[in-house]
């Protein structure tokens, strides 16, 4: 088990936005979060890399507790990565730049080695742009490698978020909406990427709205609503739970 979250809750004030949630991630799966808008999805991912103190609650992600006061950046290089619904880019940069200081900002350079150019500081600056070579050409982004980032078409731009945060290592991604205002075949496109980037050993957790991308993408679904887990199973199982249709459409589904 790569990540164990168990009984975690989270207020604002007094709002509850997670409530006593227990969630396990399998190492090598893809797992979808589902549920309606403040069903604290984002949240939970915001809780979960650090960017929010937990109420209470316990994060265990390869066997180490990760609520217990850890930065962002600190649970970034244990391999947790996240990305946003709108993806931190640097707009002015090159869409190279961009995954290389993606690849870069965890990173811990030898202040020395940089001032002195030495033999393994130019080797770890050689094997940087070729990992940035390597993930511009995976993800069908080598082409635009000198473009600026703010010149990009919004399918490319979400692709280069997706990118960016693999150049940063993660043993286990959690996206938030990657498919978020693509139109179908850039969807198709985006979800194949990930199903890719998950057989190259990264485990993936999907938040996601479009339920044809999450259902067909996901090897299992945990639905949420108002902070709570209603529903864990295959997709097709949570396709047809009454729980979940209810959350989503307000009411029970009565066979006809």
């Amino acid at each position: 088990m790569l990540l164990e979250v168990s009984n975690l809750t989270k207020r604002f004030g007094g709002l509850l936005a997670i409530d006593n949630l227990s969630i396990h991630v399998n190492e090598g799966e893809i797992l979808g979060l589902i549920g309606p808008n403040g069903a604290g999805k984002t949240t939970f991912f915001n809780i979960v890399t650090g960017y929010y103190k937990p109420t209470a609650g316990r994060i265990m992600f390869k066997g180490e507790n990760v609520a217990s006061g850890m930065r962002p950046s600190q649970i970034a290089r244990r391999g947790l990565i996240r990305t946003f619904q709108s993806a931190p880019l640097f707009q002015d940069s090159t869409v190279f730049d961009n995954v290389l200081l993606g690849d870069h900002l965890l990173a811990k350079p030898s202040f020395l080695g940089a001032v002195f150019n030495t033999g393994s500081y130019r080797a770890k600056e050689q094997a940087s742009l070729q990992r940035a070579k390597g993930i511009l050409h995976f993800m069908d982004l080598e082409h635009l490698s000198n473009e600026l980032a703010r010149n990009l078409p919004y399918g490319y731009l979400k692709s280069l978020g997706l990118a960016v945060a693999w150049a940063a290592k993660p043993e286990l991604l959690l996206l938030d909406e990657p498919t978020c205002g693509m139109n179908p075949g850039e969807t198709e496109a985006m979800m194949k990427l990930i199903r890719e980037i998950r057989d190259r050993g990264v485990t993936v957790v999907v938040v996601e709205h479009n339920m044809r991308a999450i259902m067909g993408l996901s090897d299992r679904v945990i639905a949420l609503n108002f902070g709570r887990k209603i529903a864990e199973g295959l997709p097709r199982e949570i396709m047809e739970n009454e729980d979940v249709i209810t959350a989503y459409l307000g009411k029970k589904r009565y066979a006809t």
